[in-house]
């Protein structure tokens, strides 16, 4: 068998008993077990557990990462709404196609420290970039010279991509939400506020 083909049913493996059983009570026999290998091979190939985890959170990154690309690709072209629109149901559609993968992204490398969690910081921050293009994009459909400024888009980027992990998280749980419904939900929260900023309402409290 290829090695790149080997390696990729450890990383399989890897990533099946990260997710499920966390980084830390994962074993490394576990892992050589389900893969149907020897545990020699894994440490041959991978050299130890934190290499292994972090190709595991290399490749879930990189194909999350490449899932709402492709997704909002799809409607290049569009106004920006529906590009987020189709990036955010390919979102949720492969965290729920690929939940293990997720909770080793989400739940696990994000509690381990460095270098794990600078891995997904750094997938993190490829996505809002992502979302922050199309927020301003969305701005100046709105507005010829937009009036949001740089740093409101930027979090308001974060802010919806930490509501779709979240949103993420609660739809992993329960099977009967769809990627489709999840992405609605997200959108009816999130783009109908921003669609009041980009016509200059914005909220404020009163009396205060």
């Amino acid at each position: 068998m290829p090695r790149a083909v080997r390696e990729q049913q450890m990383l399989d493996a890897a990533v099946r008993t990260f997710g499920q059983r966390g980084y830390r009570a994962a074993s490394m026999d576990e892992i050589a077990e389900l893969a149907g290998v020897s545990k020699p091979l894994v440490y041959l190939y991978l050299n130890s557990k934190e290499e292994l985890f972090s190709a595991c959170i290399r490749r879930e990154a990189a194909a999350l990462v490449d899932a709402v690309r492709d997704g909002a690709s799809g409607a290049a072209g569009e106004p920006a709404d529906r590009q987020l629109w189709d990036g955010l149901r390919a979102f949720f559609a492969h965290t729920a196609e690929r939940p293990d993968g997720w909770a080793v992204l989400h739940s696990q490398a994000r509690t381990q420290g460095e270098p794990f969690a600078a891995e997904v910081a750094a997938m993190r921050e490829e996505i809002v970039a992502f979302v922050t293009t199309l927020i301003a994009q969305a701005a100046r459909s709105a507005h010829g010279d937009p009036s949001l400024p740089d740093r409101e888009v930027a979090g308001l980027a974060q802010a919806l991509v930490g509501a779709a992990e979240s949103l993420a998280g609660w739809a992993n749980t329960d099977t009967s939400v769809s990627a489709k419904e999840a992405a609605a939900t997200l959108m009816n929260f999130a783009w109908a506020g921003l669609g009041g900023l980009m016509e200059g309402r914005r909220w404020a409290p009163s009396g205060r």
